[in-house]
């Protein structure tokens, strides 16, 4: 299948910063594509680079066969961008945002109102559209946005960390716009370090650390790559967090542990019987235990297997 976005051996500089460093990657057209990494492994270079925002210091990256320096501007007639946070104007109306928009892209007045309108309906506005926008909760205002970057009907649609901020009732507000948007054929680049959202939005993954992609695969592939069951212990108290740890150690030498911000150990289990073993021995030692279990493979595992560490731990 032919792809929509073919990125080559992208390289960007900051000074002496390294934010991409030979980053590889392909869109197919109707996917949803995550590129999931913690704050500074590259995900907003990427997007800015293939939305004509940055020019890369080498490498090539083309859209729909575009190259993205030397034919930006048929580039931008393909693509919608969304950044981190909402774009939109407190002080007009909902429907007046996307109208100022629509007029932008030289659409006649009425051919603006009739988008607009459509756009309210799409993303259930319709109740307040009339109302400014200063009014309008997290997740509105999301949506919103997400119906201004519709206003040109383009094919590609870049959203970048689309739910930071937002609680998880409107972040599951957002969730429902993507997959809309993914059923009516829009393809959709999803940059985020939320592994859930990951896990729930993307057809497939494309993991970057440090400006480099160290993984890419569906999730269900790169979840079977790792393998295996994994042991999870969260202790009640985290004091007792390094007794935990000798005790994983101890008990199963030759696994790599990992302790993730939430204050959780995970090991891979190569035999069920280490929950025994590891539960008896923290029972023996007078540790008390708030959850243990064998789970399989999550995307936070993938990750922390790659990494060593969880996407959260770098943003913290």
């Amino acid at each position: 299948m032919e792809s929509v976005i073919q990125v080559d051996g992208l390289v960007k500089k900051f000074g002496g910063t390294t934010a991409l460093a030979g980053v590889d990657l392909v869109a197919r057209p109707g996917a949803v594509l995550g590129l999931l990494g913690p704050n500074g492994s590259g995900k907003t270079t990427t997007v800015r680079v293939l939305a004509t925002l940055l020019r890369p210091d080498a490498g090539c990256a083309t859209v729909f066969g575009h190259d993205v320096v030397t034919e930006a501007a048929a580039v931008r007639g393909r693509i919608g961008l969304t950044g981190q946070y909402a774009a939109v104007d407190e002080a007009l109306t909902g429907t007046n945002n996307l109208m100022l928009i629509a007029r932008l892209l030289d659409l006649s007045r009425s051919a603006a109102r009739a988008r607009s309108a459509e756009l309210v309906e799409r993303f259930g506005l319709t109740e307040a559209a009339g109302r400014k926008v200063r009014t309008y909760s997290g997740g509105m205002r999301r949506r919103l946005d997400l119906a201004a970057s519709l206003i040109g009907r383009p094919d590609i649609l870049f959203l970048d960390e689309p739910t930071t901020g937002l609680d998880p009732r409107h972040r599951n507000e957002v969730w429902d716009s993507v997959r809309g948007l993914a059923a009516d054929g829009v393809t959709v680049l999803l940059t985020t370090q939320y592994l859930e959202e990951a896990d729930r939005l993307a057809d497939d993954l494309v993991v970057l650390d440090r400006g480099r992609v160290i993984a890419a695969g569906t999730p269900a592939s790169l979840k079977a790559d790792i393998g295996g069951q994994r042991l999870h212990v969260r202790p009640l108290h985290r004091t007792d967090m390094s007794v935990v740890a000798a005790v994983v150690a101890d008990l199963a030498p030759d696994q790599a542990a990992v302790i993730d911000t939430s204050g959780e150990l995970v090991v891979p289990a190569p035999t069920p019987d280490l929950l025994r073993r590891v539960a008896d021995r923290l029972e023996d030692t007078a540790v008390a235990v708030a959850e243990i279990g064998l789970r399989l493979p999550s995307l936070d595992d993938v990750f922390m297997t790659l990494t060593g560490r969880a996407p959260e731990t770098e943003a913290a």
